[in-house]
């Protein structure tokens, strides 16, 4: 039951990471004078990240088992 509850909060965690990850990568990328291959850099790492985080949480929904009611 207790890993259940911890499961539903990563997943709230995850979204609001995702959702400020994003939003400071827009502004690194829009809004900075830096050069187009640190930008595609960020670009890159940015989407890896969530790429990661989106499969850790989809490894963890499968590995606890779910009860039947």
């Amino acid at each position: 039951m207790s890993s259940r509850i911890g499961l539903n909060n990563l997943s709230g965690f995850q979204e609001i990471f995702i959702v400020a990850l994003l939003l400071i990568s827009f502004l690194a990328i829009f809004y900075s004078d830096i050069e187009a291959g640190y930008k595609i850099g960020i670009a890159l790492l940015v989407t890896g990240i969530v790429f990661l985080a989106s499969f850790a949480t989809q490894i963890l929904k499968q590995s606890i088992p779910q009860k039947n009611p």
